[in-house]
């Protein structure tokens, strides 16, 4: 049987360029950082030529990246980070939008639980957060807005330009969880002129274990962790010298063959979307056709059309060898719907009816063509149409 991957928003296989890159810090250039010897000279400076590397990705300066364990640990330090400011005032308001990463809207509830209050915008049924409905939501107690750039499960890309300068204008600080759209749409936080930013870098080709936090020069920060004077006091621990090059090397290699790349996956994403139709009774795109990635493509079955086990959709399609998800990876085993797809508007049926494909790099077109047609026939032989239906567009 031939396996496919169609994970890629999950994760992403170590690209070999990367970790060859990588090799020569594990038992070559070994040292510590902090060491003030030979060997740690020769880290920190691959450390900082690696930090270098991928602030000018994103359009930042090397003083405003810091290196943490991975986009989840980002996301924490962002909102705890910024909350901590604020934890003796009377600012205790923070806005986010309802397709938050489980990393940001988990925080949040912490937050909640501790005495802050949560704003939670709605998104309409393409996963948008309307700028009037941000203006509304702020008031003169919140301290910070957390938006996520591109959905995890859907692929939207929101307008961070205009939810910043709404936010702006009030005088609140703007995060947001850029994991996904990270070497995948151009982004740039000087252009943007956020305050605060998540990445990772397994999303990317590059090894897990690692992200970094963008914060703006002047933002006050409290770290999340405490132990060390390493990251500029802002995020202690030994840091990993062989993440940081290989994080820096992915990037890189993202970065140059951006264009042929996200030509290719659109392609990749046409051919899906088109094939997916046939024969497959009560399809819903929940991804936009504009305004999204092109890795990203979420479908649902309408469970007023077709009754379909959610669950047996996945397992059935992993039994034929195409790996797929309902969605954020970090929410797998719960039997919960989606609080992305319901914020779309879908009901529970639908909801968990709802298989995400994301595809990357070494995804061929006959793969698409392959899983297409297995979803098809999957659908037929376990769904059940219902007599009456009422399509959903």
């Amino acid at each position: 049987m031939k396996r496919i991957y169609l994970d890629f928003a999950a994760t992403t296989p170590t690209d070999k360029r990367v970790v060859d890159a990588m090799a020569p810090y594990f038992s070559e250039t070994f040292g510590n950082a902090s060491s003030v010897h030979g060997y740690g000279r020769e880290a920190k400076a691959a450390l900082e030529n690696s930090r270098a590397k991928l602030a000018s990705v994103i359009g930042a300066r090397e003083s405003e990246l810091f290196f943490m364990s991975g986009g989840t640990e980002s996301d924490n330090s962002a909102l705890f980070g910024i909350a901590s400011r604020f934890s003796t005032s009377d600012k205790k308001n923070l806005v986010i939008s309802s397709i938050e990463h489980h990393a940001v809207f988990h925080a949040a509830e912490s937050l909640r639980k501790n005495g802050f209050d949560v704003n939670t915008l709605p998104v309409d049924s393409k996963g948008f957060v309307s700028p009037d409905e941000l203006k509304r939501a702020i008031t003169d107690k919140t301290f910070l807005v957390s938006i996520i750039h591109v959905n995890n499960e859907i692929g939207t890309i929101q307008n961070l330009a205009e939810l910043i300068k709404v936010a702006h204008d009030r005088g609140v600080l703007f995060h947001s969880d850029a994991v996904q759209s990270f070497c995948r749409t151009k982004f740039n936080v000087r252009e943007l002129n956020l305050d605060l930013a998540s990445f990772t870098a397994h999303k990317v080709y590059g090894p897990k274990g690692i992200g970094a936090l963008y914060i703006k020069r002047g933002i006050d920060f409290e770290p999340l962790l405490h132990g060390g004077s390493q990251e500029r006091n802002r995020r202690p621990g030994t840091e990993s010298v062989p993440l940081a090059v290989g994080f820096a090397k992915a990037a890189e290699l993202c970065t140059e063959e951006f264009d042929s790349e996200r030509a290719r996956l659109t392609k990749l994403n046409s051919i899906l979307r088109e094939k997916i139709p046939v024969g497959v009774p009560g399809v819903i795109f929940n991804s936009p056709e504009e305004d999204s990635v092109p890795n990203i493509l979420s479908i649902s079955i309408d469970g007023r059309e077709v009754e379909i086990d959610g669950e047996a959709l996945i397992v059935n399609m992993d039994l034929e060898g195409i790996a797929v998800t309902s969605g954020s990876a970090c929410s797998s085993g719960s039997l919960q719907p989606s609080h992305v797809i319901k914020a779309l508007g879908r009901d529970d049926r639908t909801t968990m009816a709802t298989v995400r494909f994301s595809f990357g790099r070494f995804t061929t077109e006959e793969e698409i063509l392959i899983a297409a047609d297995t979803f098809a026939k999957i659908v037929a032989r376990i769904g059940k149409r219902r007599k009456l239906s009422s399509a959903v567009s």
